[in-house]
């Protein structure tokens, strides 16, 4: 028998028992949707970090109070690194920038403070405020919608300008460019100078709702930089090449300048790209096996729901079945019936769970989080179901091939 026959014979009993044939089909499609919307999610998170590294330049590095990844790890070890590690200061700044001979871009920002924002009666409350000096835009790529940057002489002098976020800017100046504008930043005016490219939302979390001032300006109004209001210094190397040794010396000319012993840890944190990324796969790795493995289970319960149809479609198909062989129909032949049956409904149900997937991703991103739904996942998804399609429908076939004709005929 040809195989698109068998194909056609395969969907009309499919479509001859719509209902239960649907119903059949439930677990596979929830169990498909549920898998691929979570690789989806996952890929869609990996996807962002590294988008927001390359952003930064994949090739720089942050030093910093502290190591998150060995200061962090419990509360002895944040007690233990708050008492060790000082804050950094600008004085550390100077050193390295004097000093360093592998680093290109050496620039300093501070923790932002919380701050009220006013424009006339037009008034914002707790909007983050950091300071910055000029080249922190160029190091981390930022990008500008209007007017520009603030600049390093600006920085110098302590000038009150403020580059604003999306958000703040169209609270503020919703129907004209805020550029050359005067706001008041907790109790002092500041002028306008330029407003960034919108970024949206990360997991609810808005990411245009800020104002970069200058960094010597934010230290003299917000009382220096100390505790919240920490410094950290960015950095790049001058080549690809040299971004480990980059990174290497800044952190032994920080040793030396903080009288670090030999054999005693940093009392401070350098924070590079891969060790971003290594964060993530360690902290998110096993909790994305089991997100993957527990909607997996799903699609092993569809299949045995599928067996188990199928095992029931053969004792009700008896007689179709010795008439079939009756006519000269081949053991394989019979068996090759079923085993498409069963491989049909699995292919319906993981491409339908494929399309609802697709549109719950699609909600997913436009009000929680970035997804992505590479053709791999939907490649990956169909062959599962299809490869579960044929482990179910492989005993049922069997059973059918090996019915004797004649017991056949004789059923009711």
């Amino acid at each position: 028998m040809k195989f698109i026959e068998t194909l056609k014979l395969a969907l009309a009993a499919v479509w001859s028992h719509k209902l239960r044939s649907a119903l059949t089909l439930l677990g596979m499609i929830i169990g498909v949707t549920a898998v691929v919307v979570v690789v989806s999610l996952i890929q869609g998170f990996n996807r962002y970090v590294d988008e927001k590294i390359a952003g930064i330049g994949a090739k720089s590095f942050t030093v910093q109070r502290f190591n998150i990844f060995e200061d962090f790890k419990d509360t002895d070890t944040i007690a233990a690194a708050t008492r060790r590690n000082k804050d950094l200061t600008m004085d550390d700044f100077e050193y390295l920038k004097a000093r360093a001979v592998l680093i290109d871009k050496l620039g300093a920002g501070a923790r932002p403070t919380r701050a009220q924002i006013k424009l006339g009666a037009e008034i914002l409350e707790d909007v983050p405020v950091d300071g910055q000096t000029a080249n922190v835009a160029e190091i981390n790529a930022v990008e500008i919608a209007d007017g520009r940057f603030f600049t390093e002489t600006e920085n110098q002098s302590g000038a009150r300008v403020a580059f604003l976020g999306a958000d703040v800017a169209s609270k503020l100046f919703p129907t004209k460019s805020p550029i050359n504008e005067e706001i008041s930043i907790g109790g002092l005016p500041f002028r306008v100078v330029g407003v960034a490219v919108v970024k949206g939302s990360v997991l609810g979390i808005p990411q245009d709702n800020f104002i970069n001032i200058p960094l010597k300006t934010y230290g003299n109004q917000f009382g220096g930089f100390r505790n919240n209001r920490s410094l950290y210094f960015l950095a790049t190397a001058k080549s690809d090449e040299l971004f480990n040794d980059a990174v290497e010396e800044a952190r032994q000319l920080m040793r030396v300048r903080r009288r670090v012993p030999a054999n005693e840890k940093d009392n401070f944190g350098v924070m590079t790209p891969d060790a971003i990324t290594g964060l993530r796969d360690r902290i998110f790795g096993s909790i994305f096996i089991v997100a993957i493995a527990v909607p997996a289970i799903a699609l092993v319960v569809g299949g045995i729901v599928i067996m188990n149809i199928m095992l029931v479609s053969v004792t009700e198909r008896t007689k179709e079945i010795g008439i079939r062989k009756a006519l000269g129909a081949r053991r394989g032949d019979i068996l090759k019936q079923f085993l498409v049956e069963a491989v049909t409904l699995s292919a319906i149900g993981g491409a339908t769970g494929v399309l609802l997937a697709w549109i719950v991703g699609r909600v997913l991103t436009a009000v929680f989080f970035p997804t992505y739904l590479s053709v791999v996942a939907i490649i990956v998804a169909v062959t599962v179901s299809g490869g579960i399609g044929v482990m179910a429908g492989i005993i049922p076939a069997w059973k059918a091939a090996r019915l004797d004709p004649i017991e056949a005929l004789r059923s009711d």
